[in-house]
């Protein structure tokens, strides 16, 4: 894979090379709508896959929050086109790396030394490359390790880079403008907190710890004198990630081990930790023969308040949603629906979200669930289509939605894509906390 030799790290040059494909995305246009001209019949696929192959090059050469986008954006796969889809993929694990010198910088910078002099063996090529950094093996005394070098400039450059992402999210996504400006504040603190490797080490050894006990888990060691606020050391896992996992064709036992694994993970952090692992792409795993599942990268933890906690699980519990005057308490404090709405406004959006957690509730309403269950996904993914075509969503100039809940919901939108992909049947109603809900609602 080609290396980078540099990061555009000013606000000018930043703005040049999105300046720079929206130009050829224009040209992109022009040649599809020629060919059109020959051949009425012409569908805009090829059209998609070059707009894609541009902007995908151009995030992620500029990594950091705008390939952090493409990133998210690749998980939602009822929104895009299959062609931004497959290239923004690649955002997870497999972007262009920096070159040697750019690594060995980091490393004086913060360390004083080269990597070598840090490590017994360090490899200069970088294993993974992602978003916010790229991670090299290493080893030391007799340890083998993965080493998370944070690319240069990254938390400088949040919000310059959201705003210039904006106007290609409010396009692809089909969002209002309300809408995106809350992603886009949420998206913000969180990726600040992403380029905080001194706060992802504490996270990683906290929820790591607080997870150990869960069958067929692994997680890492971690390494605080090897690490600091731009590069993080832990002991190096071996597994494969979904994609490769799933062409060694697992049996349906190994895929509901890992399947489970995976649900109960995410249960018990969302429940008891109240604070979540919400960055669930497949980069972030790695999956073994035996069943096992280990669990790397804590920089996207999301922090639940209380207040969104009891309200928006109270729902998932579907005796609430038959309580008119319970479920619209909890619609106007989650704000699906404001005091300003009108009558007709509120009876408007209150159907459509009771419908909506209804159909994503769907999994904690009985004792398992099966994810391979091709027509529920297919539901989700038209009722989803829906929504980015009703009017009162498009046009509303009120965010729709607690901000609390984009990362939690994000959260279980890729734990059930990933269920999905692994076409795992797991145990998804916990007594524990559905009870826990119960009482809560009877006290309230």
């Amino acid at each position: 894979m080609k290396q980078q030799n540099s990061i555009p790290v000013s606000k000018v040059a930043r703005a040049t090379q999105f300046v720079k494909t929206g130009v050829k995305i224009g040209g992109n246009y022009v040649k599809h709508y020629t060919k059109k001209m020959i051949d009425p019949s012409l569908s805009r696929e090829e059209l998609h896959e070059d707009n894609a192959a541009d902007i995908y090059d151009a995030l992620s050469n500029l990594k950091g929050s705008a390939l952090k986008v493409a990133q998210m954006m690749s998980m939602d796969k009822n929104i895009l086109p299959r062609a931004y889809v497959d290239k923004f993929t690649m955002s997870q694990y497999s972007a262009p790396p920096l070159s040697g010198p750019l690594v060995v910088k980091t490393f004086r910078k913060y360390f004083g030394k080269s990597p070598q002099e840090m490590y017994d063996s360090f490899s200069m090529e970088a294993a993974n490359a992602a978003s916010i950094g790229q991670v090299h093996r290493a080893s030391k005394d007799g340890q083998n390790l993965a080493v998370k070098v944070q690319y240069p400039g990254v938390a400088d450059s949040v919000a310059s880079d959201l705003k210039m992402v904006k106007p290609m999210a409010v396009s692809l996504l089909q969002l209002n403008e309300a809408d995106i400006d809350r992603y886009m504040g949420e998206v913000e603190s969180k990726l600040l907190e992403e380029t905080d490797y001194e706060l992802e080490l504490r996270r990683s050894v906290e929820i790591s710890k607080a997870c150990a006990h869960i069958p067929d888990l692994f997680f890492a060691k971690y390494y605080p004198e090897l690490s600091c606020k731009k590069i993080l050391t832990m002991g190096w896992l071996e597994g494969m990630h979904l994609k490769d996992f799933l062409k060694t064709e697992p049996s349906q036992e190994v895929r509901n081990r890992i399947g489970q694994a995976l649900w109960d993970f995410y249960d018990l952090q969302i429940h008891h930790l109240r604070q979540v692992h919400a960055d669930p792409h497949p980069g972030n795993f790695l999956m073994r023969a035996d069943g096992t599942l280990g669990v790397i990268d804590f920089g996207c933890v999301k922090v639940i308040p209380d207040f969104f906690y009891d309200n928006y699980f109270r729902l998932i519990n579907f005796d609430t949603l038959d309580d008119d005057k319970l479920t619209r308490e909890i619609f106007l404090n989650l704000e699906f629906i404001t005091p300003t709405d009108s009558p007709r406004d509120q009876a408007f959006f209150s159907d459509l979200f009771t419908r909506m957690i209804r159909m994503l509730g769907e999994p904690f309403d009985r004792p398992s669930f099966d994810f391979s269950n091709d027509a529920y996904f297919n539901s989700v993914y038209d009722f989803a289509e829906e929504l980015t075509k009703i009017p009162e969503l498009k046009n509303s100039k009120v965010a729709r939605g607690s901000q609390d809940g984009l990362y939690v919901n994000r959260t279980y939108f890729g734990l059930y894509s990933m269920l999905n992909e692994l076409r795992a049947e797991v145990v998804t109603n916990k007594p524990d906390w559905l009870v826990s809900q119960k009482l809560r609602a009877e006290l309230a």
